[in-house]
């Protein structure tokens, strides 16, 4: 089946050092004042007391989190399976959440700025086996005084035609000694326009054949209620439980205004309904055990897809009261479970060493179903076969570790580990396939603090690449014309990793950094081209052979005062990266597929003075590609991005902020090379241009404390 329809664009514009502090060695006392440092360092770590963020006026962990000096916040990947590897960069009074549904920003963003005591930068070695390899975790520490914190979050922003989006959330902690209790939730609704055109031009001639006009409205809904509790006596005696629910929902309604050349206008039309709930529960529980501590994880998350789909092409114009002649529905169903338990023994201090070893067990399921109807002149529906449109997968998966870390001196550390991977996955359905993986993964690290401001991280290790099970199914792109073929036989690739960081400490509280990575990868996933029985060709996930990934990155993270500029603060960053694999279907040396654009860069200034803070963030990058069986997929913007704002604080508890988005009015553009039959013909035969553009909008942001346990808290 060949599908060639109207579309929308979607622009998108190591080891172990347990002796962490918890939230018993962080207890002060009520009425205590703030401590006269902001921050300082001590052997691995980097610390930065509650009154170092005063003049940013921070409202939540998540504000103080973006405003530490050159760290870059990770969120994780929520949908990576298995615990480990969805940890993103922030740690809370030395523990992980034990939450992977609940992103790392949310998970900050409910706890109150005055709960926090301080936090600590230091390299992923000292947190734990999870956060082995990153160069950078942050540790917030938190307040044990007892009593009610609050927060409430109203948003309103203004779309270019008009509509106003509104969103509002909130959180309550709710701690009595060594217990604490979170409760969050939120409307998440986030409605957006965008407008623009396709220019569809024969490559051969010339000549354009085809000009759309298109207007997308989309509409977010991830309303959520979350609640957890932690019992936090000490480091090793704590128990933690969590609870999250949230129904999402997006839709999707285009305008699409076709013009071909040497024939009629008409007006197509494409909606898209997507129901996506996910629930999850877990908690862990920690005990002392042989002068260590013994963590227990058990986690449970559900998820559903409901999906609908239906493009629709007419024979005229709606205002000529056209009718339909043609089209696609799609409904893909699926659900998808994951069920963890996980089990490790840290101790800090074992003959000199810091250990951690343990075992964790992971069962995926997805049950998935694609069905796609072809809508014929006069309304008929008839199924089309996809390769593999009813599918189960199920995986087994285990691993086991073991960590071992030593300062040999006050400021040089060396770690190293050794992870164990096996899984069996089996899928049905439409196709058979079933496999057994195993996996060395080792890791060794070094981390040195030669004095002067200097800082310098080496790590090497091997990772493994889990598979999307998505992967496996085919299903329809009815919003770009194409077809995704599952892929049963795929197998995750591999990747030895090469990282070096650079740090030196400037103008007092600022840093500059350098990165570099080296990543040599076997097995790399990107895009073949597979046929079906009946000898049909399709684009399909798959294995294309050993690439390479090389990149540089360096930030620059400084206060101005020294020049004049009290309160000010600038933050540079850029990145030049080149990615390099052999293409089987055209021969050619390429890029990998996906986001890994050749260079990008941004800039960030903000001024804090008295009760205003003002600033601008720029941004830009180069266009990244897909590469597919048959086209060429490129994405970039259309200039540098902008962002600015003012927010006003008219109270202790409360901030005001007025903010411009897409300030120069930047479009997204988007350029589709066809090629006939695939890119084995080097000449292509059809280009299609699409921009898009959401144009400016303004925002408006109420943010309000309630309560007041936490106080402002000394540093211990």
């Amino acid at each position: 089946m060949t599908m060639r329809l109207a579309a929308a664009f979607h622009a998108s514009v190591a080891l172990a050092c347990f002796a962490v502090p918890s939230a018993v060695e962080a207890q002060v006392a009520v009425g205590e004042q703030p401590a006269p440092a902001a921050s300082g360092t001590a052997g691995q770590v980097t610390r930065y007391d509650a009154v170092f963020f005063t003049p940013f006026a921070p409202r939540t962990a998540l504000d103080i989190a973006r405003r530490v000096p050159g760290f870059s916040l990770d969120l994780g990947n929520i949908d990576t399976r298995g615990f480990a590897g969805a940890a993103g960069n922030v740690v809370i009074n030395g523990a992980r959440p034990s939450s992977k549904a609940e992103t790392l920003e949310s998970s900050l963003s409910k706890i109150p700025a005055r709960s926090v005591v301080r936090v600590e930068l230091g390299s992923g070695d000292l947190y734990g086996s999870e956060y082995s390899g990153k160069s950078q975790v942050l540790n917030v520490i938190l307040s044990a005084v007892s009593g009610v914190d609050g927060n409430v979050t109203a948003a309103a922003r203004r779309i270019w035609t008009g509509y106003i989006n509104r969103d509002i959330s909130g959180s309550v902690q709710i701690k009595r000694g060594a217990s604490t209790i979170n409760l969050s939730a939120g409307t998440g609704q986030n409605k957006n326009f965008e407008e623009g055109t396709d220019v569809l031009t024969d490559l051969e001639t010339g000549e354009v054949f085809e000009f759309r006009r298109k207007t997308n409205s989309y509409f977010d809904r991830a309303p959520f209620v979350s609640g957890s509790w932690a019992l936090e006596r000490a480091p090793d005696n704590a128990f933690r439980a969590n609870v999250r629910w949230s129904p999402v929902k997006f839709d999707l309604e285009q305008w699409n205004h076709v013009v071909p050349v040497g024939d009629a206008e008409r007006d197509d039309g494409l909606i898209q309904r997507y129901r996506n709930p996910v629930f999850e529960i877990g908690g862990d529980v920690t005990r002392p055990l042989a002068g260590g501590a013994l963590k227990s994880v058990g986690l449970v998350t559900r998820r559903k897809r409901n999906n609908f789909d239906t493009y629709l092409k007419r024979n005229g114009l709606l205002d000529d009261s056209a009718t339909v002649v043609g089209g696609f529905e799609q409904t893909a169903k699926a659900k998808q479970g994951e069920t963890i338990g996980r089990a490790s023994w840290t101790r800090s201090d074992l003959g000199g060493f810091s250990v951690e070893t343990g075992i964790e067990a992971v069962l995926n399921t997805l049950d998935s179903s694609t069905e796609l109807i072809e809508i014929g002149p006069a309304g008929e529906k008839t199924r089309v076969d996809l390769p593999i449109d009813q599918a189960k997968v199920k995986e087994k998966r285990g691993e086991v570790y073991a960590n071992v870390g030593k300062a040999l001196s006050s400021n040089l550390r060396v770690d190293g580990g050794l992870r164990y991977e096996m899984s069996d996955l089996t899928v049905t359905g439409d196709t058979q396939a079933k496999r057994s993986l195993k996996f060395l993964k080792p890791s060794l690290s070094l981390d040195w603090k030669p004095g002067g401001g200097w800082h310098t991280r080496l790590s090497v290790r091997r990772t493994v690449a889990q598979l999307n099970f998505y992967d496996f199914i085919s299903v329809a792109e009815l919003s770009n014309d194409r077809v995704n073929a599952g892929n049963a036989n795929l197998l995750p690739q591999r990747t030895w990793e090469v990282r070096g960081t650079i740090e030196k400490s400037i103008l007092g509280d600022g840093l500059v950094k350098l990165d570099l990575g080296l990543d040599q990868i076997s097995m790399l996933q990107d895009q073949i081209l597979i046929f079906d029985e009946h000898g049909e060709a399709f684009s399909a996930p798959g294995n294309i052979g050993t690439g390479k990934r090389r990149f540089i990155a360096a930030t620059i993270d400084a206060p101005l005062g020294k020049f004049g500029l009290t309160g000010t603060r600038l933050k540079l960053n850029w990145q030049l990266q080149r990615t390099r694999v052999n293409d089987p279907i055209s021969g050619q040396t390429r890029n990998f597929s996906d986001f890994f654009p050749n260079w990008e860069w941004g800039v960030e200034l903000r001024r804090d003075a008295g009760a205003f803070s003002y600033g601008f963030a720029v941004t830009d990058r180069d266009r990244f590609n897909f590469f597919r069986a048959d086209e060429t997929d490129s994405n970039w913007n259309g200039g540098p991005y902008g962002t600015a704002f003012v927010e006003y604080r008219p109270g202790p508890r409360t901030s005001i902020t007025y903010d411009v988005d897409n300030l120069f009015n930047i479009n997204a553009q988007r350029e589709r090379v066809f090629y006939f039959p695939n890119r084995s013909n080097l000449e292509p035969g059809v280009r299609e241009v699409r921009e898009r553009n959401r144009h400016v909008s303004f925002g408006i942001t109420l943010k309000h404390t309630l309560g007041g346990a936490g106080g402002v808290a000394k540093s211990n």
